[in-house]
């Protein structure tokens, strides 16, 4: 990768995704683009362009000006949020996806774009879910994420573009606040752990599903794309975790940090029922097989981590 275009970049990943690939190939070579402006870092850090992915006529002429050799399509509505706007969700996520796929094949770019946990669905295998297995997921992210997968193999197979993919779980980080996923609560715990002690789950207890830590999500991306092609079976998309766990399970973690940490429910029958058609956890093997892929972050050491830096900015917005 030399000059890269990501999209949605002032999103979840894409926040914090921008600054690591700038600090890597440098800040000119990485172009930002969001829906919106704002005085965040990554549009004072480099060249930043405001982009609505469904205008395809404005991201081909973004990607022919900057003389991108590679976009990330990250621009999307997550998991709750397009339950509530499921044609919006549609537009969006596939129409957007549409326009970076058909620009990345007319520049001969190569692509990556996020899948998720939430391309499967009830009856996909809850347990080590296989990279390989059956995918009926039924909400609106989910069917967007099959499709996504699907599109992306299509134009590897019709076209050559080199498209590659992970699947996400629930991505934690103290850098970015939640953003309408299912998982959002992984990451809402931490804050208020630090904030007010105390926490009111909407997802119920015993409800494992797969997370990960946002320095292994940013570098799982990395590797990817560098990987040599020749290695890649499953280019899109790879399951990838590095932890299983339920909100008790969380708030054991942080108690051991924070003592006196009250954990609390009041379950969402919607968020609860996304999480329930979703796996308890992935197979990773083919992402360790095939492209190295290695989760530095566990439990304990993300929740340490985590708590460090989010009582460092409690403490910087006291003082």
């Amino acid at each position: 990768m030399k000059k890269i275009l990501v999209t949605g970049a002032l999103g979840q990943i894409g926040s914090e995704l921008v600054v690591k690939l700038r600090e890597i190939y440098g800040a000119d070579h990485v172009v930002a683009t969001d829906l919106r402006s704002s005085s965040h870092e990554i549009t004072r850090s480099g060249p930043f362009e405001v982009l609505d992915v469904t205008n395809d006529k404005a991201m081909f002429e973004i990607a022919k000006r900057y003389e991108v050799d590679t976009i990330m399509h990250l621009a999307a509505l997550l998991s709750a949020t397009a339950e509530e706007k499921p044609l919006l969700a549609w537009n969006l996520n596939m129409g957007g996806l549409m326009n970076a796929l058909e620009i990345s094949r007319e520049l001969g770019c190569q692509f990556f774009t996020p899948s998720s946990i939430g391309s499967f669905g009830p009856s996909t295998p809850k347990d080590n879910t296989p990279q390989d297995t059956i995918q009926r997921p039924n909400t609106m992210y989910g069917v967007n994420k099959v499709s996504g997968e699907l599109l992306c193999d299509y134009y590897f197979y019709k076209y050559g573009l080199d498209t590659r993919g992970l699947r996400f779980p629930g991505l934690i980080s103290y850098m970015t606040p939640p953003g309408g996923g299912t998982t959002d609560y992984a990451v809402e715990i931490y804050y208020a752990a630090v904030t007010t002690g105390r926490y009111t789950s909407y997802i119920a207890k015993n409800s494992n599903m797969d997370m990960m830590y946002m320095p292994d999500a940013l570098n799982a991306i990395i590797d990817l794309m560098e990987a040599d092609s020749y290695r890649l079976i499953h280019r899109n998309s790879f399951n990838v975790t590095a932890m299983s766990v339920d909100p008790e399970a969380i708030a054991a973690a942080i108690r051991k940090e924070i003592p006196g940490f009250i954990l609390d429910y009041d379950v969402d029958p919607k968020r609860q029922a996304i999480a329930d058609s979703w796996p308890h956890s992935m197979d990773a093997t083919a992402a360790r097989t095939e492209w190295g892929f290695h989760a530095r972050y566990d439990l304990k050491a993300m929740t340490k981590d985590m708590l460090s830096h989010l009582s460092d900015r409690q403490m910087l917005r006291k003082a």
